[in-house]
């Protein structure tokens, strides 16, 4: 089989529930996703996304995936879009870095290759480990209040694991997340997120302040892995780090240095399903858990999400994000759906959804032989 054409489509994604705050005054209503569509001399297709949270919250932006791609589409015709390990030399090939952009190609080939084989993607990254899933909402920054009523109003449709986003002023934080824990019970999960946005001392006070509250897990409070080791150092609060793993080697460097239990695995993060595969089966042997996601995205990557996620042991799995519930535009029938908090990944091969084309619109730009 061989790559004969690469399409790449875009398409606006809209939060849900209108701002999503993060720490840093980024505010989030509308994302750029870019849609890859991979063509073959055998009339199969694969299909993969990838979306950007924003030009700030990691070294991605929306634009930049689509001019990554159009740098490294024409360095894949020709080459076996099921041989995944041939794909990825020729992206790396094309273009140093960019791991985003390349992620959206390889989820577009493992799609390929669940079409060609007849088996689901789940199946492919090693066998589906667990039928269902338990997923997560994110709660936007705001005021005690609001956050408190918008967990309120989550937990009421079946969610029990929820990310509080703070990192703002520590002691308001703390209140935030007071709230929370005080309208929760022992089936929920709480997970304070600062996505690196305190200064050392703040992150102190705020590990100081948050340590006396059971069912809280602490993740990312500072931009640099130096300074989230450092407040780990104080705290003995469950950590999860994100954003500061950027590959295999830091998060080796991290669990050696007691760093963390849980590592936010977004698959875009490590160019897509075959990397994220190897750090999930790497931190399960060190035994560290795990959450699945992505940075954004809509059905495609909500599918993707699901295949990875369905495929971890369950014992493994902190939690995990369909982020097509997240937004207003679906693309493949607002599939996989969830269910009361649940999450599963489709049967069918390849990703198990169908595109509708119509709605991506007009290609941004096509590269063929």
């Amino acid at each position: 089989m061989k790559v004969t054409q690469l399409t790449v489509y875009g398409y606006d994604l809209s939060y849900r529930y209108g701002d999503y705050v993060m720490s840093g005054n980024q505010v989030i209503t509308h994302l750029p996703s870019t849609v890859v569509r991979i063509s073959t001399d055998q009339g199969l297709e694969g299909w993969g996304e990838v979306c950007p949270l924003g030009p700030l919250y990691l070294a991605s932006h929306g634009q930049g995936a689509r001019a990554a791609l159009q740098e490294m589409a024409p360095g894949l015709i020709g080459v076996d879009p099921t041989n995944l390990s041939a794909v990825h030399i020729a992206l790396d090939g094309s273009l140093r870095g960019h791991s985003y952009a390349k992620s959206a190609v390889d989820v577009a080939c493992w799609d390929l290759l669940g079409k060609a084989t007849g088996r689901d993607v789940a199946t492919l990254l090693g066998g589906r480990l667990q039928h269902n899933f338990p997923l997560y909402k994110a709660v936007p920054l705001g005021e005690p209040e609001e956050m408190k009523e918008y967990v309120l109003e989550r937990r009421a449709e079946g969610i029990h694991r929820f990310q509080l986003k703070i990192g703002a002023n520590p002691y308001k934080d703390a209140e935030r997340v007071r709230h929370v824990v005080e309208v929760t019970g022992d089936e929920d999960y709480i997970v304070a997120d600062a996505n690196g946005g305190w200064r050392l001392q703040d992150a102190m006070i705020a590990a100081r302040l948050l340590e006396p509250l059971h069912r809280v897990f602490f993740e990312e409070p500072c931009k640099t892995l130096e300074e989230c080791l450092y407040v780990r150092r104080h705290t003995s609060l469950p950590m999860v780090l994100d954003e500061v793993i950027t590959d295999i080697n830091t998060m080796l460097r991290a669990f050696h240095a007691d760093g963390m239990e849980a590592v936010n695995l977004k698959i875009s993060k490590f160019a897509g399903l075959t990397g994220s595969k190897l750090v999930r089966d790497i931190a399960d042997k060190l035994g560290l858990r795990v959450t699945i996601e992505d940075s954004w995205g809509g059905d495609l990557v909500t599918a993707a999400v699901s295949h990875l996620a369905a495929s971890t042991r369950a014992d493994q799995v902190l939690t995990v994000s369909f982020m097509n519930d997240w937004t207003n535009e679906h693309i493949a029938g607002y599939m996989p759906r969830s269910d009361n908090g649940v999450g599963a990944a489709p049967t069918g091969p390849g990703l198990g959804v169908e595109v509708d084309v119509d709605r991506l619109g007009e290609p941004l730009f096509t590269c063929k032989n």
